[in-house]
């Protein structure tokens, strides 16, 4: 019997995507060998590349002065790749510090010319800066923000337009809003949240963006993937087959606009149980920036806290527990998460709550 998983990542994957999946194992189509076994040079999987490009492009709606690319080491390479790439000598990148990836961020890029335009740490990563509370220096050549901090459960709500470019690391709530294209430069995220299996990041770069930068590694050039169309080495081929195939899925279903408003009705439910319950399950997060696909929360004890899960588990519901670095319980809402799961979780929610208040 399959679960509600709330797991922070990897993804709950749509059940008819899966089981499509699971009837081209292990033929896909007439090739005689299922996808992951041909050539990434082959006819069959360009055709593969291709659809899941286009079905990127119009899903999200990416201007055409964007490149798309398809990346191994996910998100987290490109906390890297994006200040090689982007920073010469004089300039600097400003880095809204947010939660625990954005503090990730700024440490791969401190060395290259990063700074902190705004940190939230001594609040505990409770809240987002309001556009005057961020600093940017003269020479910045671009802000780095984080849309919706997983650990923390926070959400930009509002991307700061500062006269310089952005980059964004939406991997936990990518595509379940739509994008303002002309704030940024840049647009990354691991897929592993709402799209597809983890191995991947997606990543849009502005062409003008786009430099050659003979001083780096080949693979750590995005002109190498731009030239390459993603084909410069073997790509992540199961990803890019298996997103295509989500992609379709949530075109069906009315595309970013339909996820976001089912996001924000799922993690209503939520957050609803927690004002609800009179204390016993308390959010951290500054209401007006709660995260509509991470929900985290607290009861009175750590003790209770273990209970709920351990209990939560036998019942179905898993990958609760909060991350190691905050504790707690964090429930992760991502486009497969569907209404049903959402109510089962409420559900006990309520129960527990009833079992085990003072």
């Amino acid at each position: 019997m399959r679960v509600h998983n709330f797991g922070a990542g990897p993804c709950a994957l749509p059940l008819e995507v899966l089981e499509e999946v699971r009837d081209e194992f292990p033929e896909y189509g007439d090739t005689g060998m299922t996808v992951i076994e041909m050539s990434h040079r082959s006819a069959e999987y360009q055709a593969i590349h291709d659809d899941a490009k286009e079905r990127v492009r119009r899903v999200s709606g990416a201007p055409d002065d964007f490149e798309i690319l398809f990346l191994q080491g996910g998100a987290t390479l490109q906390f890297s790749m994006v200040p090689m790439n982007l920073l010469s000598e004089g300039n600097t990148a400003g880095y809204v510090v947010a939660g625990s990836w954005g503090e990730k961020a700024l440490a791969d890029a401190a060395a290259l010319g990063g700074y902190v335009a705004w940190s939230g740490k001594e609040s505990g990563y409770t809240t987002m800066p309001a556009p005057d509370e961020i600093e940017v220096r003269p020479g910045t050549r671009y802000l780095h923000v984080t849309s919706n901090e997983t650990i923390n459960g926070i959400r930009m709500v509002d991307f700061p337009d500062l006269g310089v470019p952005l980059v964004a690391d939406m991997s936990s709530d990518y595509l379940a809003r739509p994008i303002d294209w002309r704030l940024y430069d840049i647009v990354y995220g691991g897929v592993q949240k709402n799209l597809a299996p983890a191995g991947m990041a997606l990543v849009f770069v502005r062409k003008s963006a786009v430099e050659d930068r003979p001083e780096l590694g080949a693979y750590l050039r995005y002109a190498t993937h731009v030239e390459g169309d993603s084909l410069a080495n073997t790509p992540p081929m199961f990803q890019v087959y298996l997103m295509g195939k989500v992609l379709r899925h949530l075109e069906e279903r009315g595309g970013v606009e339909g996820l976001q408003k089912r996001s924000e009705e799922k993690s209503a439910l939520v957050y609803q149980a927690i004002d609800a319950s009179d204390g016993f399950y308390r959010s951290p997060v500054d209401p007006a920036v709660r995260s509509h696909t991470n929900v985290v929360w607290r009861l009175p004890t750590e003790e209770l806290e273990a209970t709920f899960v351990a209990e939560a588990k036998r019942a179905g519901l898993v990958g609760l527990k909060g991350h190691r670095s905050v504790g707690g319980i964090r429930a992760s809402i991502y486009a497969a998460t569907e209404m049903p799961a959402v109510e089962a979780l409420v559900a006990f929610m309520e129960e527990f709550a009833a079992d085990n208040r003072p």
